[in-house]
């Protein structure tokens, strides 16, 4: 038995890294971690009393607890709207729209992937949705035409990792789900940090076509401002889809719940006024949706499951003591969990990033004295940057299966816009009013 609960943490640790190494179902190695750490503890139990009797009790009251939440419909229902786009035209339709406004920029339609990602990101949800969708179009069409290769495919990378950051984002439900944090907050609080990091995107494809000309083709294709307005026709469905979904939020009209059940709506309607929403299309959509909500939602419950035993246990006060007793300074500790998360981040997929570490590091965090809704932001960008570092880097595999590029070259052109990613990071640690000023103007 294990008395010392720093001791017990780390075997705890280990003993979950072998069951995912192993390729057990995550839920089922969150449980099977926690049931071996109840095991292994030497918790003084009352006699007569049997351990497999408090896991049991542990386990049947976080599975009740974790899932019996109004909030957590919005997460199979924001799933579902965005299958059912990922499957309609708007891709197309965006791609169309942004062309004539985009060719008088430096860098020309590089600029295309980062656009169509924060567009579409705002409407699915996925960051594995957002690239797949945008890259089909946008990938081939690019090459055609003879820009860069290179800075094409890192830039889908980095935008595709906005369909986390710009809400709405599966992360911020499940982690606002686990931290009690308003999940309303949380989607508003994503957007200055999603469009700061746009915009330093752009920013760098910019300056790289001014300083190297050959990443563009020879010759600019013209429009007049009679082709620009026509073309906002393609993009106010999508435009239409965003207000309707953030608006009702940020104006206190409705929850994330009533929000996502409207973009479902939306998402069908466009599909059908698209003329590609058809019974195949549909039952397709809805089972992906199950699919993946069901993944999704079982993960949730073995997280739970596992902070109530690290609780229970008392790992979580003997590590943030642990930590208190080093008299870091707030900034040196988000550092050093910034390091921490950035090695998880090649092995763990986001979820898992979200869901195995929050019961230790959050309470440290607010002992720090940070806001838990600008830690759910510092946290998306950590597991924005997991979809681009090997060798877990979900965003890296959709890449290659769509270009046929090794995974060396991928990552060389992803490597400036994952170094723009943690520039981004920094400046919304040091300003973190860049993600508490919109919340704090929500109606409601």
């Amino acid at each position: 038995m294990i008395a010392d609960p720093l001791l017990l943490s780390v075997v705890l640790f280990s003993i979950m890294f072998l069951f995912l190494l192993s390729g057990l179902w995550i839920g089922f190695s969150l449980m099977a971690a926690a049931i071996a750490g109840m095991l292994l503890a030497d918790m003084n139990l009352p006699p007569g009393f049997s351990v497999w009797t408090k896991i049991g009790n542990l386990l049947v009251n976080s599975m009740w607890n974790s899932v019996n939440s109004w909030s957590l419909t919005a997460l199979p229902l924001f799933v579902f709207m965005g299958e059912l786009l990922h499957r309609t035209a708007i891709s197309d339709k965006l791609f169309n729209g942004l062309v004539p406004w985009l060719n008088r920029i430096p860098g020309r339609l590089l600029h295309i992937n980062v656009f169509a990602c924060s567009l579409f990101a705002a409407v699915s949800g996925s960051s594995a949705a957002t690239t797949a969708t945008v890259g089909k179009i946008t990938l081939d069409e690019l090459s055609k035409r003879g820009y860069s290769e290179s800075v094409a495919l890192g830039s889908l990378a980095g935008a595709g990792t906005l369909g986390f950051m710009i809400p709405p984002s599966l992360i911020m439900i499940i982690y606002g789900i686990l931290s009690d944090t308003s999940i309303g907050q949380l989607f508003i609080g994503g957007i200055l940090p999603g469009l700061l990091l746009a915009g330093c995107y752009s920013l760098y494809i910019m300056v790289l076509a001014l300083l190297r000309p050959s990443i563009v083709p020879p010759g600019e294709e013209s429009f007049t401002w009679s082709q620009r307005l026509r073309s906002l026709a393609d993009l106010a469905p999508v435009f239409s889809l965003i207000a309707a979904v953030l608006g009702g939020i940020y104006l206190g009209y409705t929850t994330p719940t009533e929000a996502a059940a409207i973009g479902v709506l939306g998402a069908f309607i466009l599909g059908v006024l698209f003329r590609t929403m058809t019974a195949a299309v549909f039952k397709d959509a809805l089972l992906s949706a199950v699919r993946t909500s069901t993944m999704i939602t079982f993960i949730i419950v073995g997280a739970a499951f596992l902070s109530q035993v690290v609780g229970f246990l008392g790992i979580t006060t003997a590590v943030s003591r642990f930590i208190a007793h080093l008299n870091l300074s707030p900034y040196m500790l988000i550092f050093i969990l910034g390091l921490m998360y950035l090695f998880l981040g090649m092995l763990l997929d986001g979820i898992s990033l979200v869901v195995m570490t929050l019961p230790i590091v959050l309470p440290m965090v607010l002992h720090a004295g940070f806001s838990p809704l600008w830690f759910g932001i510092f946290l998306v960008f950590m597991v924005e940057l997991s979809q681009i570092t090997p060798p877990v880097g979900f965003s890296i595999f959709v890449l290659q299966s769509m270009s046929h590029r090794d995974v060396g070259f991928i990552l060389k052109a992803t490597f400036p816009f994952f170094v723009i990613m943690i520039l981004a990071v920094v400046l919304v640690t040091i300003f973190p009013h860049i993600v508490l000023f919109l919340p704090q103007k929500m109606v409601g």
